[in-house]
């Protein structure tokens, strides 16, 4: 782990070795990677050798109607799936008359700083960069109180009214992010799921009135306090990585779906880039797992703040020897200049 080589991709100051990240829950690789190190309480960001850590804040457990949509198998064993439990809105009136400000609890200013800072002082013990930041931004808000139909069809009833229900929901998250802005971290990590694997499926007005706008809002605050900025997002957001920019995003965090070329063609050279090997690619032969890495880490290579990760995750149904074969060829690739092609 390195802090040092993490602040300075996120710096754009071009660490002589490409930084890494990784999202896993892989709990039999994470054995034998204790056992092989012989250290038995050791996480992934240790014995991966992690640069930055994701990390992101969801203010859900605060009061208020959230929709259960239920959770698909991820886990080896099936344990995190459950079945939906339904909606509690029960009409779109009920929706669109939503006030955030009422629905969940209210936020104390600095009880929230005096939380998030203590939070920050315990995982900066890490040495790499730890991010403060939220998930529920904009549009994964919505989907997480409404459920998909109901903001589907809310948004496709009356989208103008359900954007001003997205600027209340702003108003209220702006608690937090003040919050975080008025604590030590350097990193403020949007995530928002704003995209399908597809690319949009909102009206790129309705992105372009609400959600930017929204996200503007809390990286101007952050901003404002010396904070550098990443969002994050599920699916392909190509098409808005501009709008993003314009908003002030200062780095990108995505998946495979996501055009690595056309984000480092465009931003490359002022931008933090983390990603985007293929985790589809982990379950192939091992000729295959190396030339996906190289494909990363050839684009970014010459990016001062490009990370490489497996930007859809990496799960448990990956072999072992597979994941293990995919950070061998990032370590033999990551010098700036390469000595050769990945190795045993």
């Amino acid at each position: 782990m390195s802090y040092e080589r993490g602040i300075a991709a996120i710096r754009l100051q071009d660490p002589g070795e490409i930084p890494h990240t990784q999202y896993t829950c892989h709990e039999p690789w994470l054995a034998a990677l204790r056992q092989r190190a012989g250290k038995p309480n050791a996480d992934f960001a240790e014995l991966l050798d992690f640069d930055l850590l994701w990390h992101t804040d969801t203010p859900d457990g605060t009061g208020g109607r959230w929709t259960d949509m239920g959770h698909a198998t991820w886990l080896a064993d099936g344990s995190d799936y459950h079945p939906p439990a339904g909606s509690p809105f029960v009409s779109l009136d009920d929706i669109f008359d939503l006030d955030p400000a009422t629905e969940y609890r209210p936020v104390d200013h600095a009880a929230q700083v005096e939380r998030y800072q203590a939070w920050y002082d315990r995982a900066r013990r890490a040495d790499c960069v730890v991010p403060g930041g939220l998930y529920r931004s904009a549009v994964s808000w919505a989907i997480a109180a409404f459920g998909w139909e109901n903001f589907l069809l809310a948004v496709g009833t009356d989208a103008e009214r359900f954007g001003g229900l997205m600027n209340r929901w702003a108003d209220y998250l702006m608690a937090y992010v003040r919050a975080w802005a008025a604590t030590d971290i350097e990193v403020f990590l949007t995530h928002d799921d704003i995209v399908w694997t597809a690319g949009g499926f909102l009206p790129p007005a309705f992105y372009r009135a609400f959600v930017f706008p929204n996200l503007k809002r809390y990286w101007d605050c952050v901003k404002d306090a010396g904070k550098t900025v990443l969002f994050c997002s599920d699916g392909n957001f190509t098409e808005y990585v501009d709008d993003l920019a314009a908003a002030g995003a200062d780095g990108f965090i995505f998946e495979p779906t996501t055009d690595l070329a056309a984000i480092v063609r465009r931003y490359g050279q002022t931008h933090v880039i983390v990603g985007n090997a293929d985790c589809r690619v982990l379950t192939g032969p091992p000729d295959g797992i190396e030339r996906e890495v190289a494909r990363c880490m050839d684009l970014g290579r010459d990016c001062p703040g490009y990370f490489f990760a497996v930007g859809n995750h990496i799960p448990p149904d990956v072999p072992i020897e597979s994941a293990d074969a995919c950070i061998a060829a990032y370590r033999a690739l990551r010098a700036r200049q390469p000595t050769g092609g990945p190795t045993d």
